[in-house]
């Protein structure tokens, strides 16, 4: 077991959260050593979108300018995955490797847990998609089938109308009162039953077969997963858990425990590409900020 030398940040997670702030850090003359896994959200996903200037960008692409940037200011990047983090922010990698940092920034993401439809799956980035904001263009138009996997579906069915009118929510019990009400202004067809399987022809999407056999035809998919934060290190140190599941912090990635952060999906699992960088840009510039404090106290105590 090897253990290198402190460095100033410790970012697990080299997504767009963790790249983002280790560039904000990096260019702030902070030694940074990021900790990535390589499994990447959105890997199954051609393309992102929503992100100006980078729209239509495969999620790839970014991650390897990111890596090329913060390293341009002199950031660490290291493939590994984080086993177990302890007190004093020493965290220890599937190779045996220790690293220390002073403050630590967690960006591990989260984990989307589908509904057990077979098919489902093996078309997950493709035409079965989650987020109306990144992938509704792309089926402008086109049949849409919406499953009823969480209370968020009735939400979701009604943003994807404003991307076509034909739009089908196929759910185990049909809505009643004000959701129904809802759903049939916006011209939403409700088809009760559950799906089977994911229907596929010629390496695309064609339908959803229901219990009877039949097939509701469909060139998309939408579903709601479960989301499941990568909190492990989180919890290893003892950071406060909300009753979702996900890290308590404040607006600027603060968790609980002094010195630990948090940004991006671990913390915020609705978050968009452009959103989670964000929250590393801003967890960073307060890590900085937090670190200058120290660095004056001690000073001012010598």
């Amino acid at each position: 077991m090897t253990e290198t030398a402190e460095r100033d940040v410790l970012i697990i997670g080299g997504g767009p959260a963790g790249l983002s702030a280790a560039l904000v850090l990096s260019r702030a003359r902070r030694s940074v050593t990021v900790v990535d896994a390589g499994e990447p959200r959105n890997a199954t996903a051609g393309h992102m979108h929503g992100f100006f200037t980078r729209d239509g960008m495969p999620p790839g692409d970014l991650l390897e300018i990111g890596r090329t940037e913060v390293r341009g200011y002199g950031g660490e990047i290291i493939d590994g995955r984080v086993e177990h983090a302890a007190e004093g922010f020493v965290v220890t990698l599937d190779d045996g490797t220790r690293l220390r940092g002073r403050q630590l920034l967690v960006t591990t993401g989260v984990t989307d847990v589908l509904p057990d439809v077979p098919g489902l799956r093996e078309r997950w980035g493709r035409e079965v998609q989650m987020c109306p904001y990144c992938h509704g263009w792309e089926v402008r138009d086109k049949r849409i089938v919406v499953l009823a996997t969480s209370p968020q579906s009735v939400h979701q069915v009604t943003l994807l109308s404003q991307w076509s009118p034909d739009v089908t929510f196929l759910t185990p019990k049909a809505p009643e009162g004000e959701d129904a009400a809802r759903l049939d202004v916006r011209g939403i067809r409700v088809v009760e039953g559950e799906a089977q399987r994911v229907v596929v022809e010629n390496d695309r999407v064609t339908g959803i077969e229901l219990p009877d056999g039949s097939t509701l035809g469909c060139d998309a998919v939408f579903v709601a997963p479960t989301f499941v934060a990568k909190a492990g290190p989180l919890t290893d140190l003892g950071c406060e858990i909300g009753d979702d599941g996900f890290v308590k912090v404040d607006a600027t990635g603060r968790t609980s425990v002094p010195g630990v952060w948090a940004a991006g999906n671990v913390v915020n699992p609705m978050a968009q590409v452009i959103i989670a960088a964000s929250a590393g840009s801003m967890a960073a510039a307060m890590i900085n900020f937090d670190l200058i404090e120290e660095e004056i106290a001690q000073k001012l105590a010598a």
